[in-house]
């Protein structure tokens, strides 16, 4: 069992998930670029040969017969603060690259590609050893990492492959694209992130915040079967301070591990809770919409479901108080 950082377990801000894209590599000859940011595990099946050679599910450049290194850059499908980097070489074996770097700016709006390649870029992981057939862990210094960034630029020195890139941080939104009086209080990219729940055996409560439709049962959370009586349950610090209206409760894909019911109560400090959604049925492989009525500011949000199973997504519709706008506000500037 692989000893992973505990700043794994935050955000994957370049995942295709989040709609992370690989805008440019120099090279891609053996394998395509856009597999660095797929949310899945890499896979690999030996002896498979394509008209270039054995296919590698991740990005493969040509070997070099002269000086240079292979870059590509990925715009951010989150942008936020980066706390650490992984560059997963899974199957690369005798073609990884030995050493990589990354790099990191930050643009307003939706630049193209050249005129990403002429902005000013940071550094979040100087050159430094990779190994083959592992996921490299880089943690990100601390200056760098209070820094909001829209897109990284991945460096092989020299050339080689790499499975996947996960970057890994804190979403921060821009303010001016949120609507203050519409918002999903729990989305992950509104700055919503799970900080603690009872089990995950089977899947990350994180999924469950994540955008759009589940396309199957491990793009939600699954806990395991109790055998007790208690129940499962998780913890998530909203976007920002907020008054929900509507809570969605969506147990798709999840048809004989749906749990039999759910509730949602709110916090501002974590401590004193109420209720927003009382113990509720709930059907399997459904997306239940329900309105919540005299709720009071929350900035914490529990939910509980009884007694076990598993959710595909979970959102809280509604609006930010003043205290809410203020802090989305500050966190922004504080980060640009």
């Amino acid at each position: 069992m692989i000893d992973r950082p505990e700043w794994t377990t935050l955000t994957e801000l370049a995942s295709r998930r989040f709609g992370g894209t690989v805008m440019w590599a120099s090279d891609e000859l053996f394998a395509e670029k856009e597999n660095l940011v797929n949310p899945w595990p890499p896979r690999h099946q030996p002896e498979t040969f394509g008209p270039k050679g054995q296919v590698y599910d991740g990005w493969e450049t040509r070997r070099h017969r002269g000086p240079g290194d292979d870059r590509a850059v990925v715009r951010l499908g989150a942008p936020g603060t980066v706390t650490g980097v992984v560059v997963d070489t899974a199957f690369f074996t005798g073609n990884y690259p030995p050493h990589v770097s990354v790099e990191a700016c930050a643009l307003p709006g939706y630049p193209n590609a050249d005129e990403v390649a002429a902005a000013d870029w940071d550094v979040l992981v100087d050159r430094a050893p990779a190994e083959g057939n592992t996921e490299n862990f880089y943690p990100v210094s601390p200056e760098a990492a209070a820094r909001r960034y829209t897109h990284v630029r991945l460096t092989m020195h020299p050339d080689g492959g790499i499975a996947r890139l996960r970057v890994h941080g804190t979403v921060v939104p821009d303010p001016a694209l949120v609507d203050p009086d519409a918002v999903d209080l729990a989305a992950l990219d509104s700055g919503a992130v799970v900080t603690a729940c009872s089990n995950m055996f089977y899947s990350s409560p994180s999924n469950v915040l994540a955008p759009g439709l589940a396309a199957h049962q491990a793009e939600g959370w699954e806990t395991a079967r109790r055998r007790d009586d208690s129940n499962d349950w998780m913890i998530v610090d909203l976007a920002a301070e907020g008054v929900a209206r509507f809570a969605e409760l969506d147990t798709s894909n999840l048809r004989g591990n749906a749990p039999g019911w759910a509730s949602l109560s709110g916090s501002t400090d974590g401590e004193t809770w109420f209720e927003l959604l009382p113990r509720t049925r709930l059907q399997p492989d459904t997306r239940h919409r329900f309105p919540i009525t005299g709720a009071h500011p929350a900035s914490r949000l529990r939910l509980d479901i009884y007694p076990d199973g598993g959710l595909a997504r979970l959102r809280l519709l509604g609006s930010l108080t003043s205290a809410g706008r203020a802090a989305l506000a500050e966190r922004f500037d504080a980060a640009s």
